[in-house]
């Protein structure tokens, strides 16, 4: 068959590809603290066939999507005015802790709540566990910063946030990473960094008490995306038809 047939059809499912990220962007773009993506294409296999008198000749394969990275850029502030929302202004991330996994991720959205937490209280002097009249180890509540999800957020020392006063600003941390492309965005709108990303360090940006950052989603960009994304398909398509069409006659024709 006609490679153009081939072509044509890897053409129109990378587009399919490119809509559902475009689709993707513009359905979060209310969400706070959500980072659009963005759809790079490369050439597959391309390369070389003898023509005549061992003439180079070019042939090769259509493209396809070959990565979703993400705009990192900042979105305009919302202020809300709810005393544990916070927003960043400038480069950086909040810290999540996980304390059934052990996992440390990484977000822009700063929608916050008090979570209860208890633990065995410790002696004034933090050595051991304070034990009631029957020995057994006595226990405590004390709230913590979390996302509302079962994950605490880190300070601006490294450790979750223990709260004392629901009304004050918290030391919420900003870390940031040398390099933030190719992060691994996973579930709630977190990220988890990989090895080319480097260590983990304090970030530059400062925190806004009674705001949130929202989509640095732009709709008219996204809705014009999907436009030439549709139009690209359905070239694809026609494609992929006119090939079609040109396969049956040369079979009528050998017939």
């Amino acid at each position: 068959m006609n490679s153009s047939f081939f072509t044509a059809a890897v053409g129109a499912a990378q587009q399919q590809l490119r809509l559902n990220v475009q689709a993707n962007n513009i359905a979060n773009v209310n969400t706070y603290g959500f980072k659009a993506q963005k759809p790079t294409f490369a050439s597959l296999m391309y390369g070389n066939v003898n023509g005549i008198n061992n003439q180079k000749l070019p042939r090769g394969s259509g493209a396809k999507m070959a990565m979703d990275g993400t705009d990192f850029s900042g979105g305009a502030i919302d202020n809300t005015g709810r005393t544990q929302d916070y927003a960043i202004n400038g480069e950086g991330f909040f810290g999540l802790y996980d304390p059934t996994s052990g996992e440390v991720s990484y977000t822009r959205d700063g929608s916050f709540t008090l979570s209860e937490f208890h633990r065995q209280k410790r002696t004034e002097d933090g050595s051991e566990a304070e034990l009631d009249e029957n020995g057994q180890p006595v226990m405590e509540t004390v709230y913590m910063l979390s996302d509302g999800l079962g994950r605490f957020v880190l300070n601006d020392r490294g450790a979750v946030t223990e709260v004392t006063d629901p009304e004050a600003k918290q030391p919420v941390g900003v870390f940031d990473f040398t390099n933030t492309d190719g992060m691994t965005r996973t579930s709630e709108n977190r990220y988890i960094p990989t090895g080319k990303n480097g260590q983990v360090r304090f970030g530059t940006g400062t925190v806004q008490q009674g705001a949130l950052e929202v989509s640095n989603t732009d709709l008219a960009e996204q809705i014009t995306k999907v436009i030439e994304a549709q139009r690209s398909f359905s070239y694809n398509l026609r494609m992929v038809t006119t090939s079609d069409e040109l396969e049956s006659t040369v079979n009528n024709l050998r017939s």
